[in-house]
């Protein structure tokens, strides 16, 4: 492999001094030297074959030894020094320390094509920050990963990518659940791939050291590489960072949003500083419509980061990466400016995106009642949200309500409830939005082009996942690829995959794997 390595973060930044694995609080340092685990047999299951390309990796690259070796941890690139990254974090609103890489281990930097990207593996074992843990992963969590972070690019939601998922070969002990009932699993390694990994909490654990001398050499060297757009120095350079910090963050959430997307973990460890979304665990995408569901069985009790308030959380976690920048700027009202511009932005987005998603072009008067109401009936009836706006886009100006409601019939998940006041309910909505398609300059066709860009009509559901997580424990990796393949293309019609345009099947609901999820999951 000839790949253009350059490394920054272990190059520019302070480094532990102690070099072994030994769990401790570490100091005055952005990371540790550590090394993979290396795997009893590696096996790699399944390559993302468009990013390796953008990586710079040839087909022959892909078949080699050498890639094999890395993307599992059974051999690092040569002249390069991995690491594991010290970063502190809110979980679930209380500050919980240092934390940093527990099971994640920056294998190098390369430049392809002007854009720099870091190599991740996640799964690799033990190293300084894995506290009681072993910092290893099993498949079913990876395979998860792999196929998600990849889902979302597709997407078109900002996010890390995976380039490479493997078996181990190695039995990884595990309590899913976390109810006593612990089981070996198949120990599997995710190869992750973004600009950088940096997140809040890398700034959050010198702040609340009070060490500014690491905290401003962490800042000053993200902005050098991945803000060049900031022209400004000093205090004002640390402002403009926050400010586009919070953009890009907004721009994530919407997106979740958008596309029904719930994180379940929004600890600010778990918040990428370049916007992108990161740590795949116990995630999920809304099933039924509900603004309260979170698929986290950890949060199950008060539901912190439940679907409806994940642009809140952004908020919320936005404001503690302000307070870790604060002891560079010292002037308060500017990061209150930019968080108070945070709320505004957020209705002008939200608003939005809802138009789009309903394909109005241009706002009215009444649009606020039609999104509002549309968001209180779909509560009402358990509506699946991916097809039920996959649906209304087929609604043409003359159709009648009848007409209507048996294009969106599918959606239900009890089409025999929608009765009664359930009834009356959509019958008023729907003809309120037949009304106003009536009165929209577009044309049917320009309507559905635009709902359908961003109504997917394929997301990785659960259960789906689940699915290929069970073929793959039988050795089976086909349905792997074949969701993969699928969901490269989520808003194109792909009428020879329409089985997975459905509604989460009944056997699912409660599921282990198919409804909520722990964070070992």
């Amino acid at each position: 492999m000839n790949l253009n390595i350059q490394d920054s973060f272990n190059k520019e930044l302070p480094a532990d001094s102690i070099r072994d694995k030994s769990r401790r609080q570490v100091t005055e340092a952005c990371f540790s030297y550590v090394t993979p685990r290396e795997p009893s047999n590696p096996q790699v299951l399944h390559v993302a074959a468009d990013l390796a390309s953008s990586l710079g990796l040839l087909d022959q690259d892909l078949e080699s030894d050498m890639f094999r070796s890395v993307v599992s941890g059974a051999a690092v690139l040569p002249g390069t020094a991995p690491y594991s990254m010290c970063y502190g974090g809110h979980q679930f609103g209380h500050w919980a320390g240092q934390l940093g890489d527990g099971r994640a281990i920056n294998l190098a930097e390369l430049v392809h094509d002007n854009q720099r990207w870091a190599l991740q593996l996640k799964g690799a074992g033990e190293t300084t920050y894995s506290r009681t843990a072993d910092g290893l992963a099993v498949l079913r969590s990876s395979v998860r990963e792999h196929l998600c972070s990849e889902a979302m690019f597709y997407l078109g939601v900002p996010t890390t990518r995976s380039l490479a998922l493997s078996l181990t070969g190695d039995e990884v002990l595990r309590d899913m659940l976390y109810n006593g009932n612990s089981a070996y699993e198949k120990g599997a390694v995710v190869c992750r791939v973004a600009p950088s990994f940096v997140r809040f909490g890398n700034f959050e654990i010198f702040a609340s050291r009070g060490d500014t001398v690491r905290l401003k050499e962490l800042a000053d060297y993200t902005v050098r590489h991945f803000f060049p757009e900031i022209k400004l120095t000093g205090k004002e350079a640390y402002i403009e960072l926050f400010k586009t910090v919070v953009d890009r963050t907004l721009d994530m959430i919407m997106h979740w949003q958008r596309v029904g997307f719930v994180h379940g973990v929004m600890n600010t460890d778990n918040m990428s500083i370049l916007g992108l979304t990161i740590d795949f665990g116990p995630y999920g995408w809304l099933e039924g419509y509900d603004p309260n569901w979170t698929p986290n069985t950890t949060d199950k009790q008060h539901r912190r980061y439940r679907y409806g308030n994940q642009p809140a959380i952004g908020l919320w976690n936005l404001s503690k990466l302000a307070s870790a920048l604060y002891p560079l700027v010292e002037e308060r009202q500017a990061f209150e400016d930019v968080l108070e511009d945070y709320k505004s932005q957020y209705v002008n987005s939200y608003k939005k995106m809802m138009m789009s998603k309903l394909g109005l072009v241009e706002q009215v008067k009444g649009d606020d009642q039609l999104i509002e109401s549309l968001n209180e009936i779909l509560v009402v009836s358990e509506t699946d949200m991916t097809i039920f706006f996959r649906r209304l886009s087929s609604m043409v100006k003359n159709d009648n309500i009848g007409d209507a409601m048996n294009k969106i019939n599918d959606a239900f998940y009890k089409p025999d409830d929608i009765v009664d006041s359930v009834l009356e309910k959509w019958h008023a909505w729907m003809k309120l939005y037949l009304s106003r398609i009536q009165d929209n300059a577009s044309s049917d066709q320009e309507r559905s082009a635009l709902m359908n860009a961003v109504n997917p009509k394929y997301v990785l559901r659960n259960y789906m996942a689940q699915l290929a997580i069970d073929a793959a424990d039988n050795g089976d990796y086909s349905l792997i690829s074949e969701l993969y393949e699928l969901l490269k293309k989520p808003y194109d019609e792909q009428m020879e995959a329409d089985k997975w345009f459905a509604k989460r099947p009944e056997w699912a609901r409660h599921k282990v794997g198919c409804s909520m999820l722990s964070c070992s999951s």
